[in-house]
């Protein structure tokens, strides 16, 4: 099964992408030219957080015995998830024992703070090139700073404090605070995703809020779009939507609607044509009728085999006829059908009394009391031609059985012929379509009878469908509102 995806979110989707392609184009092309120091930038705006934890830190170290240092920091490393440690002047650690040394870059960077070391540029030369690197960010060499290291990948944090501890009374020591942390985040004291969630989602809210209207509208004319064209192609030709946009989706309705005044003219016109044509032939074949029979009363014995075909000839285009009024009427005559409320079960006795066919045919399964608003004659003749189109193809028994649910009664007429194929089974309801192309008089009939079912369904303001049954056999089923 294909899933269908909304319009607006393919739009949003498509809007979003090209925001990012384009940022991350810009930072591509500013970091090419200014060869920009990302860790700098994390830290530049993490500058607050990082000064609040280092004042803090400090203040609680100026407070007590060096001794509760390591608690102190064992008890900021588990709230901040950063592994804080201590180190002295000398670059040695106060707090605990490092499991693995330090890597060369974070020490450098370490003794340049703690010596103060403004070095040459022979100097320079000579230390590793990350520290240059990383020097490079702001031209500064001060704390705190941000290092990356490798092998494995981890991220320094360096900051400077002064102690002013009552145990070391000559002089104030200065120290290193050291943070290490398995990723750049370091627990959303360099980069706080929280914000940055903030942040998308607030965008992502404005984004809605701009661009909702908009795809608001566009999605209401196409879906009334959609709707008008999925019921034109139903056959209702009059369906009409509103052109009065000004951009593609307005040339649009207003073409669905001169297609719909079109094709509404174009079978207006058939009909029309039909039932004119219908009605010019019934006096000349009144006539003719009368005329064979003045015929075969006359005629002598050999002549009246030839003058009984001429007369069933003459029935079969009778019934054409009368056929094509039928259809004709009941189309025109859809505004004029005055709906009553009349019983199911009465509309098929009259039908199987007319066809002059037997209930032991059929299986019923009507009940007694169920009413529909319809009108009685036509809903007579639309079971009369359900009935007779399955008998011509050999469908029998006939299975009728209707119910009711919230107020829509549902008709089934079912029978156990051969069904028809599922790619005809879209058109059996269309005028003239007829499954067998065959025009005799054993297989065929006019191709009317199905779509007088229609048309009368339709008149009284139901809906019909048919589908095949398993493993064989066909089922009409017609809707109608309960009275």
């Amino acid at each position: 099964m294909r899933i269908r995806s909304s319009l607006s979110l393919k739009i949003l989707g498509w809007l979003f992408l090209n925001f990012f392609l384009l940022l991350v184009g810009f930072l591509f092309l500013f970091n090419a030219q200014y060869h920009f120091d990302w860790k700098w930038m994390f830290l530049n705006s993490a500058r607050p957080r990082v000064e609040t934890l280092r004042n803090l830190i400090e203040g609680e170290l100026n407070t007590i015995e060096p001794e509760a240092w390591k608690n102190a920091m064992d008890r900021y490393s588990k709230a901040y998830r950063i592994r804080f440690s201590l180190w002295d002047e000398n670059g040695n650690p106060l707090t605990e024992v490092p499991e693995e040394p330090l890597p060369e870059l974070v020490r450098i960077r370490m003794l340049l703070h703690q010596l103060s070391l403004q070095p040459t540029p022979a100097i320079e030369k000579a230390l590793p090139p990350e520290v240059q690197l990383q020097q490079g960010g702001g031209g500064s060499k001060r704390f705190p700073v941000l290092l990356r290291s490798n092998n494995p990948v981890r991220y320094w944090l360096l900051m400077g404090i002064r102690l002013n501890n009552p145990s070391f009374p000559d002089k104030p020591r200065h120290l290193v605070l050291m943070g290490k942390a398995k990723s750049l985040g370091m627990g959303g004291l360099i980069v706080d995703l929280a914000s940055w969630i903030r942040i998308f989602v607030g965008t992502f809210v404005l984004s809605l809020l701009f661009w909702f209207p908009l795809l608001r509208r566009m999605n209401r004319s196409i879906g009334e779009l959609t709707d008008a064209t999925q019921l034109i192609a139903e056959g209702h030709f009059d369906t009409r939507v509103s052109d009065e946009r000004k951009d593609e989706l307005g040339l649009l309705a207003k073409s669905i609607n001169q297609m719909g005044a079109r094709l509404e003219d174009f079978t207006i016109g058939q009909k029309r044509f039909l039932g004119d044509v219908a009605h010019e032939l019934c006096s000349p074949l009144a006539r003719l009728q009368m005329a064979l029979g003045i015929i075969e009363e006359r005629a002598d014995n050999p002549v009246k085999v030839y003058v009984k075909s001429a007369m069933d000839t003459s029935d079969q285009i009778a019934k054409l006829v009368n056929e094509l009024l039928s259809f004709s009427k009941s189309f025109f005559g859809s505004t004029l059908i005055k709906r009553e409320s009349i019983l199911v079960m009465e509309a098929v006795h009259e039908a199987i009394r007319f066809e002059g066919l037997e209930t032991s045919f059929f299986t019923l399964d009507v009940p007694v009391e169920l009413r529909v608003l319809a009108d009685l004659e036509i809903l007579t003749r639309v079971f009369a031609n359900l009935i007779r189109n399955a008998i011509r193809h050999g469908a029998r028994p006939i299975r009728i059985s209707a119910f009711i649910k919230e107020g829509v009664v549902g008709i089934l007429v079912a029978d156990s012929g051969n069904g028809v194929s599922e790619e005809d089974l879209p058109k059996i309801f269309d005028a003239f379509y007829r499954v067998d192309p065959s025009r005799t008089r054993h297989t065929g009939g006019t191709g009317l009878g199905l779509a007088l079912v229609k048309t009368g369904i339709e008149s009284c303001g139901g809906t019909v469908s048919a589908r095949n049954l398993q493993p064989h056999g066909l089922v009409v089923r017609i809707q109608l509102s309960s009275s």
